[in-house]
């Protein structure tokens, strides 16, 4: 299975301390340059970055084709990371993106890319057994602590899904 990543689900996950989800569910996980670039070079986050670059199961890829992300870019308005992510799902013609941004679903949805965000992934590692019920409601709860913007009604349907009571 080739899934290729945008940067959100990966610091989303980072910053709830479950990362390693990822490598479970997936096993290979490919950042495009611009990704790996979000991910390992904002000032703000040192700590995160450190561990982003020790991680093994993110291959940084190089997107073959500029000219269609720069095109993309300026279409849709979607920054470089989400563009390259989906130029290179195309390219690679990979079986999943991982994206959470709304306007960088909607055109996933246009190209008919399949996708899944941090909350899907949550409840696909529930459903396999990779995390249990206590932990998703930390992860949610972590996340909207650091700024990670989930909706009510996202944090709500992952609560409902591993059974736990709606609380957002």
């Amino acid at each position: 299975m080739i899934v290729i990543s945008d940067t959100t689900p990966i610091i989303s996950l980072l910053k709830a301390g479950h990362l390693e989800l990822l490598e479970k569910l997936y096993g290979n996980v490919l950042v495009p340059n611009a990704v790996y670039y979000e991910l390992t070079e904002n000032p703000a986050y040192p700590d995160e970055a450190e561990i982003i670059k020790k991680v093994r199961f993110l291959s940084v890829t190089e997107v073959e084709n500029i000219k269609s992300v720069n095109v993309l870019r300026s279409v849709t308005g979607l920054d470089e990371g989400e563009s390259e992510a989906l130029i290179m799902y195309d390219e690679q013609n990979a079986d999943l993106l991982l994206m959470d941004e709304r306007k960088g679903r909607r055109v996933a949805k246009q190209l008919k890319a399949e996708y899944i965000g941090t909350a899907g992934v949550l409840m696909l590692a529930y459903d396999k057994g990779y995390i249990g019920q206590a932990d998703i409601k930390i992860c949610l709860d972590t996340m909207i602590n650091n700024n990670i913007r989930l909706g009510k009604k996202i944090c709500n349907t992952v609560m409902a899904h591993v059974g736990l009571e709606e609380v957002y």
